[in-house]
C-alpha cells in the first residue's frame, strides 16, 4: 500500500528515489502496510510540491499554456460528473429502472424509449466524457468538436432527438452548489471557447498526461453505476464536495511551492461558472450547508491563491 503514496510523486522523482522513500516507511514503520495519518498527508503534500517544482521547471510551453490546459480538464471533468450513472449504463447496456438520474429511461439506441420518453442515440455524457479523454492525451483539435456538440445539444435539448429531452435535462449538482444542466450554456461555452484557444497553438506544445489519469474516471463512473450513487443523493454531494476541497488545497500546496500562477486560472473558471449557477439560479442549492458558508467556500480560494503566488514570488526576488 505504501507504494501508492508514491503516486503523487513525479515519474523521475519515484525512478531515482522511490525504492529509498520505501525502505524509509518500512523502517519507521514496520509490519505496518500504511503510515499514520499524519505521514500520509505529509508524503502527500511532499509529492505534489515535488511535482509542481517539476512542472514549473519544464520550459517547453508557457505557464498560461498550461493553466488553459487544466482549466479545460476541469470544466470538461464538471460537465461529466452528473452523467456518470447515465454513461456507465449505456456503455454496459443497463437498464438502471428507478435508479436513472432524474430518466423514466436510461436506455441503449432508438429502440430505448420509456413511458413519454423520446427516443435518444446518445448518451449526453459522451460528449463531456470525450472531450477529457482528448484533453488528457493533450488532442484539443478532437476536444473541440465535442464541447461544440455540447452547445448544440443543450441550445436544442426540446428538439434534439440525437439525445433526447432527458438525456440533457437531467440535474447535476456540483459539490454544495446550484444544480448546472446541460443547457445552461455557460459552461459548455467556456469549454467550447477553451478548446478553440488549445487547438490553436502548435501541435506538440501541450503536455500529454498518462492514460492512468483515466482511471479515477472509470472508478467514478462505476461507483455511480453499479452502486446507484446518484448526483442529487447526499452521498454523493458531499463526497463531491470533498473532492472539490482536495483539489483546491492541492492547487494551494503546488502554489505555494511554487509561486507560480497557473493553477489559479482554473480556479478563477470554476468559481466563476458556479457563482454564474448560482446567480441564475438563487433557490437551487441542495441546503447540505447555509447559504453563505458555500459561498465564502466557493468564492475564498481565489484571493488565497493570488495573494499566496505574489508573496512566494516576493519572496523568491528577495532571498
Amino acid at each position: 500500500m505504501n507504494r501508492l503514496l508514491l503516486a503523487t510523486y513525479p515519474k523521475a522523482y519515484r525512478s531515482r528515489r522511490g525504492e529509498e522513500l520505501l525502505a524509509c516507511l518500512a523502517e519507521a514503520y514496520p509490519g505496518r502496510s500504511w503510515p499514520p495519518p499524519r505521514e500520509v498527508a505529509a508524503l502527500a503534500r511532499a509529492g505534489v510540491q515535488t511535482r509542481a517544482r517539476a512542472v514549473v521547471e519544464d520550459t517547453t510551453r508557457p505557464w498560461w499554456l498550461d493553466g488553459f490546459h487544466l482549466t479545460a480538464l476541469v470544466l470538461a471533468a464538471l460537465a461529466l460528473v452528473p452523467y456518470l450513472q447515465d454513461v456507465w449504463h449505456w456503455a454496459l447496456h443497463i437498464d438502471p429502472g428507478r435508479h436513472a438520474i432524474a430518466f423514466d429511461f436510461s436506455g441503449w439506441y432508438p429502440w430505448a424509449q420509456g413511458p413519454e420518453t423520446r427516443t435518444r442515440l446518445l448518451p449526453y455524457g459522451l460528449l463531456p466524457l470525450i472531450c477529457l479523454i482528448a484533453l488528457l492525451r493533450g488532442k484539443p483539435w478532437i476536444a473541440l468538436p465535442a464541447a461544440a456538440a455540447m452547445i448544440y445539444a443543450g441550445a436544442t435539448f426540446n428538439s434534439s432527438t440525437l439525445f433526447g429531452g432527458e438525456g440533457v435535462a437531467g440535474l447535476g449538482y456540483y459539490g454544495l452548489g446550484t444544480p448546472i444542466t446541460a443547457h445552461d450554456l455557460v459552461l459548455s461555452g467556456m469549454l467550447c471557447i477553451v478548446c478553440a484557444a488549445l487547438a490553436a497553438c502548435r501541435p506538440g506544445r501541450l503536455r500529454r498526461r498518462s492514460s492512468y489519469w483515466l482511471a479515477p474516471v472509470v472508478l467514478a463512473m462505476f461507483v455511480a453505476g453499479s452502486l446507484h450513487v446518484i448526483s442529487v443523493s447526499p452521498t454523493f454531494q458531499r463526497g463531491l464536495f470533498a473532492l472539490e476541497l482536495t483539489a483546491l488545497i492541492a492547487a494551494w500546496v503546488a502554489t505555494t511551492a511554487t509561486g507560480d500562477y497557473r493553477w489559479l486560472i482554473p480556479v478563477a473558471a470554476f468559481t466563476f461558472v458556479r457563482t454564474q449557477a448560482i446567480i441564475a439560479e438563487p433557490n437551487g442549492f441542495m441546503r447540505s450547508l447555509p447559504d453563505l458558508v458555500v459561498l465564502l467556500l466557493l468564492v475564498a480560494p481565489l484571493p488565497i491563491l493570488a495573494i499566496t503566488a505574489r508573496r512566494q514570488r516576493s519572496q523568491a526576488l528577495f532571498d
